[in-house]
């Protein structure tokens, strides 16, 4: 169609379908996930354990930013906007970059 997966996202979001089996919202007939650079899918839990794993292991002094995350991610293959992980990163109730520094004591 030459839309974006976002765009699509964005448009069926709140809105249903009525089917013969019964009412459906748009939702449940996309499958949710990530293409790598090879075009094999990655599932957004997994992706979410990879974001969760980057912050887990960064500098609590200088906390990466959501476009240093996905640019992270972009360079192990994995398509994501910045967006994506800001979503991801409150869905699994992470806190922000300024919220996630910490201050040595000297």
């Amino acid at each position: 169609m030459g839309v974006h997966e976002a765009t699509v996202s964005r448009t069926t979001r709140g809105k249903y379908m009525q089917t013969p089996q019964g009412l459906f919202e748009m939702k449940y007939f996309f499958s949710p996930g990530l293409r790598r650079d090879t075009g094999e899918s990655q599932s957004s839990k997994s992706v979410q354990a990879m974001i969760k794993k980057i912050i887990e292991e960064e500098n609590k002094a200088k906390p990466l930013s959501d476009q240093k995350i996905a640019d992270l991610l972009k360079a192990e293959g994995l398509k994501i906007a910045r967006r994506t992980v800001t979503k991801y990163r409150e869905g699994m109730g992470i806190l922000a970059t300024t919220m996630r520094k910490t201050y040595e004591s000297a």
